[in-house]
This record gives C-alpha cells, sequence and structure tokens, in this order.
C-alpha cells in the first residue's frame, strides 16, 4: 500500500489509492447525518472523543478516560450497541533534509514519500464475562505485512472501601507500557504518530518499544481513591515462530530475550476537582537476553528504572494545557555481548523526554517536546565514528481535529491532520551533519466506527 515516485505498475499506484480511500472517507463525512455514535470506546459510553481525548483524537487521555481504562473499560450509557469495533487509516508524506540513498525503505525513493503508513481494525469495550478488551490487527504499509498490534484485555473487580473506590484488576498485554493510563510511560507517548520513512537514533532503552509485541504478560493491579495505583506483571518472551505468525518479522540473527521479565509501575495521582490533575510515578522491567541469538555464552542483563511525571489543566474554558515528562536509566551487565562482539562488558543508557502541548476548543493542538539519550560510549556496541550513543533534539508540531466534539455535525467518525517536523542537535553521537536527519512529517489519521449507525440526536 505504499510505492517509491517514479516506479512503475501497480506499486506506484498503492500511495495514491490509499489517498483516495482516505479522500472518499472524507466525502462520507462531509454529507453524513447527525449521529450520536463515536468510534470504539466512545460509540460504548455515548460521549464524544473530546470527553476523553485532549485534542479529541486519541491517544493522549483526560482524567475521565484515565479512570475509564484502570476500571476495565467498563462505562457504559446503557444502551444496547453494535460491537465495539473501529477503524484507522494513517497517510503520510515524509521529507528529509538529507536524501537516503539507496531509498528510506524498500520501495520507497530516497527522499519526499507519500505512503499509507497504517490501516487498523480495533476491537475496544466491553467484552463477555465481564472483560474489557483493546485489541488491534495492524497492516503496516510501508513493510507491507500484517500484524497483531498493541492488545490489552483486563477483568476489573470495582469495590468500595469506607468512601474509597478501588479497582483490583489483572491484566493480559502483549507490550509493557500497553496498560499504562498515564501518556508519559513510552507506548503512548509523545509523538503519537511519527514516519517509519526517516532516520531514527540507533540506541534506545529496552523498555523503550524493544520488547513491544515479542512478549506476553499478565499481572495484577490496584487503583485506589483516584490516587494511588500499583502494578506488577510478569512477561514471557513470544516463540519466534508465532510471534512471525503474529507479523513481528523475527529473524535468527536478532536478539533473543530467555526467562522472566518483571515489569512494575507504581504512580501516586492527585485530581484537583475536575479541572486539573498531576501524576508522578515510577516504572521498569529487567530482562535476559542472547545477542544477536546466540547461546552458549552466558546471557546480558538489562534493567531499566524510570520516573515520569504529568500534568493537567482545564481550568481556561475550553482549553488543555498538559504535560508529560520521563527519565528512564538502563544498567547494561552485557558479559555475553562481551564475549561474543567484544563490546564493555558494562554500559548505562539513559533516555529523557519533556513535552508541553495545548489544545484550543479540542480543534487547534500545537505541541513541543525536547528529548536526549546518552550513555556509555561504546565502538562494538554502537558503532559511529566514537562509539557514542548520544542523540537530542526537539519535536513541534501543530494538529487540527475536524471532528470528535460534542457539537460536530456527525459522532461515529473523526479525522486529525497534523504537520510535525523533527531537528536533531545530535545523531548517534555526533553533531557534524545531524541536521540532515531532520525531518518534515505531514499525516492525515481518519477514524470510522462502522457498526456506529446513525443514531439521531
Amino acid at each position: 500500500m505504499a510505492a517509491q515516485f517514479g516506479e512503475s505498475g501497480s506499486s506506484q499506484a498503492r500511495p495514491v489509492v490509499g489517498l483516495a480511500l482516505g479522500a472518499l472517507i472524507l466525502l462520507a463525512l462531509a454529507i453524513a447525518s447527525p449521529a450520536r455514535a463515536v468510534p470504539a470506546f466512545a460509540q460504548q459510553t455515548g460521549q464524544p472523543c473530546s470527553s476523553c481525548h485532549v485534542g479529541a483524537f486519541g491517544p493522549q487521555l483526560k482524567p475521565y478516560a484515565r479512570d475509564f481504562k484502570l476500571f476495565g473499560y467498563q462505562a457504559t450509557d446503557g444502551k444496547s450497541h453494535e460491537p465495539p469495533i473501529a477503524v484507522t487509516m494513517l497517510d503520510s508524506f515524509t521529507h528529509t533534509q538529507q536524501s537516503q540513498y539507496p531509498s528510506a525503505a524498500p520501495h520507497f525513493a530516497a527522499n519526499d514519500n507519500v505512503a499509507v503508513d497504517q490501516v487498523s481494525v480495533y476491537y475496544a469495550g466491553k467484552a463477555p464475562g465481564g472483560l474489557g478488551v483493546f485489541s488491534q490487527v495492524t497492516y503496516d504499509g510501508v513493510a507491507e505485512a500484517f500484524n497483531l498490534d498493541n492488545t490489552d484485555i483486563r477483568k476489573v473487580a470495582a469495590l468500595e472501601i469506607g468512601d474509597k473506590d478501588l479497582a483490583l484488576g489483572v491484566d493480559f498485554n502483549n507490550a509493557p507500557g500497553v496498560q499504562d493510563a498515564w501518556n508519559s510511560t513510552p507506548t503512548w507517548g509523545f509523538p503519537y504518530n511519527g514516519s517509519p520513512l526517516a532516520p531514527a537514533p540507533a540506541a534506545g532503552t529496552l523498555i523503550d518499544g524493544g520488547l513491544q509485541h515479542q512478549v506476553a504478560g499478565v499481572g495484577a493491579y490496584l487503583y485506589y481513591d483516584y490516587s494511588i495505583y500499583a502494578e506488577l506483571t510478569a512477561y514471557l518472551p513470544v516463540n519466534r515462530v508465532l510471534a512471525g505468525r503474529l507479523g513481528e518479522g523475527t529473524n535468527s540473527s536478532s536478539d533473543r530475550f530467555t526467562g522472566l521479565i518483571p515489569y512494575w509501575r507504581l504512580a501516586l495521582n492527585r485530581d484537583f476537582g475536575t479541572k486539573a490533575s498531576a501524576e508522578i510515578g515510577t516504572y521498569g522491567l529487567s530482562a535476559q537476553r542472547d545477542p544477536g541469538g546466540i547461546a552458549g555464552f552466558g546471557t546480558d542483563r538489562l534493567t531499566d528504572w524510570a520516573v515520569d511525571a504529568n500534568y493537567y489543566n482545564q481550568a481556561l474554558k475550553k482549553q488543555v494545557v498538559s504535560l508529560h515528562a520521563t527519565w528512564i536509566h538502563e544498567d547494561q551487565s552485557l558479559n555475553a555481548s562481551a564475549a561474543i562482539n567484544g563490546t564493555n562488558p558494562h554500559d548505562t543508557l539513559n533516555t529523557l523526554r519533556a513535552d508541553l502541548s495545548w489544545s484550543f476548543h479540542d480543534t487547534w493542538t500545537p505541541t513541543v517536546q525536547l528529548f536526549r539519550t546518552y550513555g556509555s560510549a561504546d565502538p562494538m556496541q554502537y558503532g559511529g565514528q566514537n562509539g557514542s550513543p548520544d542523540s537530542q533534539g526537539y519535536v513541534v508540531e501543530l494538529a487540527y481535529t475536524g471532528l470528535g466534539r460534542p457539537d460536530s455535525f456527525i459522532g461515529w467518525a473523526n479525522w486529525r491532520a497534523a504537520i510535525q517536523y523533527v531537528g536533531y542537535q545530535q545523531f548517534d553521537g555526533t553533531r557534524q551533519g545531524a541536521s540532515g536527519n531532520n525531518t518534515l512529517y505531514l499525516s492525515l489519521w481518519l477514524a470510522v466506527a462502522p457498526f456506529g449507525g446513525l443514531v439521531q440526536r
């Protein structure tokens, strides 16, 4: 569903077909009758997207949606609904300051690429047996492959202790952090979508997407008085054959993780009425790996510790200010990598990110983020001119949401257009030429609930 400019045949037509499909969806939105139902979770609750999401489009959550998730996706408007299924499509244009030769990816040009980044189908809402489900199947238009994307299934008991509410939950998911309801952990952190056709720094901590969809875990959590959250989850690596069938594309030369991988999360939350909220917390994991899938030389041990903070304020009429920040520290005991590849026996790696957004009327949402990755120099692990993993830069984005508000003329669909710029002061250990990786990314994100129906207001 994506192609290089200038190629002939069907591959050239793929992004055009995707963009044409997007235009047809927008046309349908323009001529549709008034409706109340909205995509996926909002279809179940009868609320517009703006009730749950900053900027009236996910994934950034407002306090109402945070609690909806932590109490097991069970809130409802009490009406009978069709299956809570939603479909999204993300189209994009990517320009990098320096072209990437011979190409940005197979079937793409060296620069100025149009793509259908992904098409996803979600089941999101209540399920039989009192379960709450968020599950996503995605077609990756760049890799041209299907995969089982973020999945979170939970069962929650809602109790009262005196005049305090308590949620006790059991959760199954396939990515550490996907179960989190605050937006500072990596899985749901800003930028909420970025170009798959742009250069990215090579170094990253394990918890920062390194295990996503390659593990499966079951855990338990408690959420007390809307103020204390504690969780412990145990993950196991997914069998490589099964992972391949789920679309993860693992191969014999990729790292193999072994044994139990514990993940922990503690958060302290404070709501100031309905207009403001603040959170501070910690999270982390520890995993053993065979580097390059090679066994017999011991294992590496990677342990990540992180702190995070969030702030949300809707005190100004029809304006929302939100702030997210996280710092991740990774200790790397590299016994196996030192024996196999000659790396240092011990390294450290750190990631720092902070973003600030200001949403106006749930329509315009400008956001700015600063980021930095830094750690031990290790030429055999990171390569480059000096073996440094250091990168730093900024992201600025302006997003416009077309629907999703109480006064929107339809409620079963939404769309979000954004212009994003990523700038680097340092990239993979070097400042010289770092700006050549700067990226302009334009995106159009469409969301519909195909079984939402046309329920009159």
